[in-house]
């Protein structure tokens, strides 16, 4: 394979005009992050022209795999009409009611255009609505980059949040209260303490940027009992797993009610999209109806709303979820037996997967430091060299789409496999 020779160029001209070289953190990786410019169903192509089996598929929308042709024509047809009105358009209201009847929980909708604004309106309207301003998150579970979950958890099982960037007022990160994932107990002594004063519990039913890892039985059950019975909202952030382990997300797969459900990724079809939605009785106290106020100037773009209502109705139509489920019970299930005997522990849910480079369960965020990230920085690049793309991250999740092939998956799980003897 071409050792990624324009990747590296690019990276040194890049460096110049944007900041450490990238758009994102997320894409920044040692010794200097692949550039992408092509795709197709199951891989992805970079500047050089070499081919990558796709696994981080943008970290998660392209469970279509990429470039899907109903989707393109969707997008190719509200071009043709225009890309920005100012507007409220009927695609608005398809997509709120496709929403809605997928996800029983929610009465109504607010289309934004990000994952961290959905979680960021959601935390402002419930605050506003139970008129309380702390908030609880777990430790590792990501909602976005906005200031009010850019902490982390201290020494201390439950701690106060300090900031985890410069910039975060401490007196606003005071606010959220940081847990362990998966500890009922602490979760239980602090509503315990002051349940009276929380406004939501914010949290991903399967975390998604600590790796893979599932709640154990009955702590999703605990965290709507306690918030019910202190007064207090139940927000889901289903940014990643909404329509993607089921058509009603997580919610449905765990038979889980919550409050408010935060939406995005699959939900766009690979185009930026974030929808946030609850109740009547919740929804109403976010203006125009009441005084909570949030807006976007490209909020429902038509571009987007287009591709969302087809990716939504070619979810359903294709049995796509499904399929793409049993294609990541097959490479966990074979990457598993494939490494046997090393320190290599593949965990996963649906058409999502870790490899963890460690032998111990992770049940939490600090069962992390017990993975070789540094072994994992050499597994991404050698991964990469024999044409599989993984997120460059222990901390990412790996996801698979419908369209990936049985030799495909037989094919990486080979090369995973060589790779991982040598670098471990």
């Amino acid at each position: 394979m071409n050792e990624f020779r324009r990747s590296k160029e690019l990276f040194v001209r890049s460096q110049d005009c944007l900041v450490g070289g990238v758009n994102s953190p997320a894409r920044s990786y040692s010794p200097f992050p692949i550039f992408m410019e092509d795709s197709e169903g199951s891989k992805i192509y970079d500047v050089d022209g070499n081919e990558f089996i796709d696994y981080s598929l943008a970290f998660g929308p392209q469970i279509f795999g990429h470039r899907h042709p109903r989707i393109k024509q969707a997008v190719e047809r509200q071009l043709e009409r225009g890309w920005a009105f100012g507007t409220s358009t009927e695609k608005e209201v398809e997509l709120a009611e496709l929403v809605s009847k997928h996800y029983s929980s929610i009465d109504k909708v607010r289309v934004v255009n990000t994952g961290t604004e959905a979680t960021m309106s959601a935390l402002r309207l419930a605050r506003g609505y139970t008129g309380r301003d702390k908030i609880v998150k777990f430790e590792g579970g990501f909602h976005g980059a906005h200031d009010s979950v850019l902490v982390q958890a201290g020494s201390g099982a439950s701690t106060h949040g300090a900031p985890d960037s410069p910039g975060v007022p401490r007196e606003l990160a005071e606010k959220t209260i940081v847990l362990p994932w998966n500890d009922k107990e602490k979760l239980k002594s602090v509503f315990e303490e002051i349940g009276g004063e929380i406004a939501c519990v914010i949290a991903e039913p399967v975390f998604g940027n600590a790796g893979c890892i599932p709640p154990k039985d009955g702590f999703l059950e605990l965290i709507r009992d306690l918030t019910s019975d202190y007064g207090s909202l139940f927000v889901l952030d289903e940014v990643i797993t909404g329509f993607r382990v089921s058509m009603g997300g997580a919610q449905e797969l765990f038979g889980l009610e919550p409050d408010l459900t935060t939406l995005g990724k699959v939900a766009g079809g690979g185009y930026p999209i974030g929808i946030f939605g609850g109740k009547q009785e919740i929804m109403k106290h976010l203006s125009p109806e009441g005084d909570v106020y949030q807006a976007g100037t490209f909020s429902g773009n038509p571009v987007t709303t287009a591709a969302s209502i087809e990716a939504i109705k070619l979810l359903k139509e294709d049995n796509i979820i499904d399929k793409a489920n049993r294609k990541g019970e097959k490479i966990r299930s074979k990457l598993n037996k494939a490494v046997k005997g090393l320190p290599v522990n593949v965990e996963g849910i649906s058409s999502m997967f870790s490899i963890f480079l460690c032998s111990e369960e992770i049940n939490d965020y600090g069962d992390l430091e017990k993975c070789d990230f540094e072994a994992y920085t050499k597994f991404h690049r050698e991964m990469a060299k024999n044409g599989v793309y993984l997120p460059p991250s222990q901390y990412e999740l790996c996801f698979i789409s419908y369209v990936h092939s049985d030799r495909e998956i037989e094919d990486t799980v080979d090369i995973a496999s060589d790779v991982l003897e040598k670098v471990l």
